[in-house]
């Protein structure tokens, strides 16, 4: 089992970035999958991106974008750290959302594929 916690969220101005951060905790963090998903008010959970498990040879974790994000958006992991991160730039008002990171044994896309949530963060862009 796997505790998440996301953090670096707030208010940015319409062009601008921000890092989300997903501290995990214990020592499994590696044999995980890392998903980011958003939720706007009265819309479902969206997949945003992942990032799979690291290749124990090469350290390679494929990744994953939701199409319109992809280029503006880019997830990382430091397995080291028992963390990932979701860096946004160009930020568009409709990204406004609360950020989720999410924790699966497989690359997914759906909420149903991952069994492990953190609580959220706040990103809100304003005009």
């Amino acid at each position: 089992q796997v505790q998440l916690v996301e953090s670096g969220g707030g208010l940015v101005q319409a062009g601008g970035s921000l890092r989300l951060s997903c501290a995990a905790s214990g020592r499994t963090f590696s044999t995980y999958a890392i998903g980011w998903f958003r939720q706007a008010p009265g819309m479902e959970r969206e997949f945003v991106a992942a990032i799979g498990r690291p290749s124990p040879f090469t350290a390679y974790a494929a990744t994953d974008y939701e199409k319109s994000m992809a280029g503006r958006f880019t997830i990382s992991r430091d397995n080291a750290k028992n963390a990932a991160y979701l860096q946004m730039t160009s930020l568009k008002l409709e990204d406004t959302a609360v950020y989720y990171c999410a924790a699966a044994t497989s690359l997914g896309r759906t909420t149903l594929a991952y069994p492990y949530w953190g609580q959220g963060t706040q990103v809100t862009v304003s005009s």
